[in-house]
């Protein structure tokens, strides 16, 4: 085919191979793909359909992988920022004041920690000595024993300025409710609920290397989980339904939300909690304060503690809510269960729910790593967009950091000409039309959001993997399976004609990641996969090797 675009026929009439057109052995080697073309619409003999409506390829770059144009899920900024401390300064003369009348009496509470920290450690060592089989429940003198840490427990929180705590309503049975879920604000919580309840917990696997801390938890029979890993949360979920499950075994504590928050929203529940299907009482944690958040956000752990110690009382409310009973069908209801569970505790907190969650924390933290001016402008909802987009958080941090590479505003937003910068591109026809598919507001600036969505919406296509898979095949013309940078050029061509050499060079170097002068399959995929954009500057590549 001399016309390598888009709106070029991609077989001439009458030329669909059959078995009187090629021999047995060229049959046998590669076999034909038939395209079916109607009035707008290209479909492969396999049931894929390759491209949308011809007369949308204009404007459509990504119409040839049968993208179609996207909204945005929700807005295309984010309002709530769950994970804010208010207070991470000290600022104004009555808190300064208090800081230095309540001095004295924070190096108390610092020696009162520092000695109720070691007495329960101790005691949980002895707890724990020659302890073996402990997949079953503690014996009942360790147990009793662990009595002396709970203290403990009471007394580091009476140090931390913790004096009173009120409670409202009461704790059910744990044959009534062997699992309990609570919203999570402070490292305050666990410590709490230790001395309270005394459950079995679940935590990520980092937890167990804490000095004293993991010890203790060893104790509280910790069910250990790492949220990266299926087969580890698999696990998790088996563990949470074989101890809710045993009377002999403390309740089952979960805090669902993954992650701790300030407490004025409640973000998206993680399903661990939810999927044994046993009833759940929810809990509910508030720190009322007026000049010192304790929540642990954007916050060091060392200020916190200190602000902490230097406060007269911190205020501290626990209320127990009624017991949330699972419907029938266990499996299909599990996150039905968890709305239902997530939708009581942000009502009786009078909160809104979010579609935040962990993997917004860490989007935060590579924000404020790159000193972002304003961090919560990169806050996502992500697990609204794993849900819609089937997008992994360390796919989204990827993304972030080439984002954060275009060099965004104050704001947050990123123009068209950095945006063409990091993507090695010239100004064209087709590089605006790059920018312009995911510019959905049309104002010619990007949101990371805006990024984020369009560059997954592109990456998740169905055919994604076998538009690269083509378009490597195209380019390696003689099927050496690699690409030198003169093959590179003139597949480019194709789609930008009039590239200088530099402005190729700029793209070789870009896709060859091991800088060995040479593309090869996994350099090119893998730079696809993190700038999946790209794509369509291989589109006459893609379909003239379908059509080959």
């Amino acid at each position: 085919m001399s016309d390598h675009t888009v709106y070029a026929p991609l077989l001439p009439y009458g030329h669909l191979p059959n078995s009187s057109d090629v021999d047995d052995h060229d049959h046998a080697r590669e076999p034909h793909v038939i395209l079916t073309v109607d009035d707008d619409r290209v479909q492969l003999s396999n049931g894929d359909q390759l491209g949308i409506h011809i007369s949308e390829a204009d404007d459509n770059p990504y119409a040839f992988l049968g993208a179609n144009r996207f909204d945005m899920p929700g807005s295309t900024t984010t309002t709530v920022d769950p994970f804010r401390n208010n207070t991470p300064r000290i600022e104004g003369f009555y808190e300064w004041l208090k800081i230095v009348v309540c001095l004295p009496i924070a190096l108390v509470r610092l020696v009162l920690f520092g000695f109720s920290l070691m007495v329960g450690y101790v005691a949980t060592r002895i707890a724990l000595y020659g302890w073996k089989d402990r997949n079953n429940p503690m014996p009942k003198w360790r147990s009793t024993l662990m009595g002396v840490t709970r203290f403990s427990a009471r007394t580091i929180l009476l140090s931390f300025g913790y004096q009173w705590i009120r409670r409202k309503g009461k704790p059910a049975p744990r044959e009534i409710a062997p699992i309990i879920v609570s919203n999570h604000v402070s490292y305050i919580d666990p410590i709490f609920f230790f001395y309270e309840l005394f459950p079995t917990i679940v935590a990520s696997e980092s937890h167990d290397s804490m000095p004293f801390v993991g010890t203790i938890i060893r104790a509280m029979q910790v069910i250990y989980v790492n949220r990266f890993s299926p087969t580890s949360r698999k696990h998790a979920v088996n563990e949470i339904k074989r101890k809710a499950s045993c009377d002999q075994f403390p309740r089952v504590l979960l805090f669902p939300e993954g992650t701790t928050t300030n407490g004025r929203a409640i973000i998206s529940f993680q399903l661990g909690a939810f999927i044994p299907g046993y009833p759940i009482q929810p809990v509910i944690v508030r720190y009322p304060h007026v000049h010192f958040d304790q929540s642990w956000g954007n916050i060091s752990l060392a200020m916190l503690m200190f602000r902490m110690f230097t406060q007269f009382h911190n205020f501290m409310e626990v209320e127990y809510l009624p017991v949330i009973t699972p419907h029938e069908n266990r499996k299909e209801n599990a996150v039905r269960f968890a709305q239902r569970t997530g939708h009581a505790i942000a009502s009786a907190l009078n909160v809104v729910q979010t579609s935040h969650s962990y993997g917004d924390v860490l989007l935060l933290g590579k924000a404020l790593e790159a000193n972002q001016e304003d961090p919560s402008l990169y806050l996502v909802e992500m697990a609204g967009l794993e849900a819609a987009f089937h997008l992994s958080t360390l796919e989204a941090v990827d993304f972030l950091d080439v984002f954060l590479s275009m060099n965004p505003d104050s704001r947050g937003q990123v123009e068209i000409d950095d945006f063409l910068k990091v993507l090695r591109l010239k100004p064209c026809t087709l590089s605006e039309k790059m920018f312009g598919f995911i510019d959905v507001q049309k104002c010619g600036k990007l949101t990371f959001k805006q990024f984020l969505v369009g560059s997954a919406h592109i990456l998740k296509q169905p055919l994604f993997n076998q538009a690269c898979e083509s378009a490597f095949t195209s380019c390696d013309g003689d099927g050496k399976n690699y690409i030198l940078e003169q093959e590179f050029g003139n597949s480019l061509m194709l789609s930008i004609p009039g590239l200088s050499n530099n402005e190729i060079r700029g793209l070789f170097t870009l896709l060859d990641a091991d800088c060995d002068e040479k593309i090869s399959k996994d350099d090119f995929i893998g730079c696809l996969r993190r700038y999946p954009l790209l794509i369509a500057l291989f589109s006459p590549c893609v379909l003239q090797q379908i059509c080959t």
